[in-house]
């Protein structure tokens, strides 16, 4: 069973139904004791970053995701579900997070350019490229495909080694993180068509 975390930001109907879709059951909960007991946890989210950490926080999410995290069992981070594993983020101030990975999140700047020339928009919205490292999310991934983003702020890890992906939008920035149990990615895997379902089933594998 595959747990999905409700706290009030998250796509999590269309998360759900991708991991059906390839197979797996899955639960969306509200109910901290049952995150506590989750086999696998995904932490999806959309919003800003201050209103998902008090979310986390008044619904008392904290402590039983480092559980399932310090147990080592699988979990996923989606979109600011990556963002929060983070020590702080700049969205409209500084706010801290849940301080899993040291680092801070960065918003993109407003004058990035493409080859000098074309300014590129904030926030990076659509299809992009992956480029990835060896890690079991991205079993059967080819190098360099697609998938769907939607933000205006990335991840930088402070160590460098947790970065599992990559990709280019006026810079290099990293799209997917992966420490031991700890998997995220900065896409969409559940609106990345056939690769984001790739994903999803070898999550459900671990």
């Amino acid at each position: 069973m595959i747990t999905i975390i409700d706290y009030g930001m998250g796509n999590l109907r269309s998360v759900q139904k991708g991991f059906e879709k390839v197979g797996f059951s899955a639960q969306v909960t509200d109910d901290p004791r049952v995150v506590e007991q989750a086999e696998r946890l995904v932490l999806p989210g959309v919003g800003a970053f201050r209103d998902c950490m008090t979310n986390l926080r008044d619904g008392g999410f904290i402590d039983p995701i480092m559980q399932v995290i310090e147990a080592q069992r699988p979990f996923l981070g989606i979109c600011l579900g990556l963002q929060m594993l983070l020590t702080q983020s700049e969205e409209f101030g500084q706010h801290q997070g849940l301080n899993i990975i040291s680092g801070k999140v960065i918003r993109f700047r407003d004058d990035m350019c493409v080859d000098g020339n074309e300014t590129l928009k904030v926030p990076h919205m659509g299809w992009n490229r992956i480029h990835h490292s060896d890690i079991p999310l991205f079993k059967g991934v080819k190098q360099d495909s697609y998938v769907y983003f939607v933000h205006s702020y990335y991840v930088k890890p402070d160590d460098e080694t947790v970065v599992a992906a990559t990709t280019d939008y006026g810079i290099d920035f990293c799209s997917a993180i992966c420490r031991d149990n700890v998997m995220a990615t900065q896409f969409h895997p559940e609106k990345s068509q056939q690769v984001g379902l790739t994903m999803l089933k070898n999550f459900g594998e671990l």
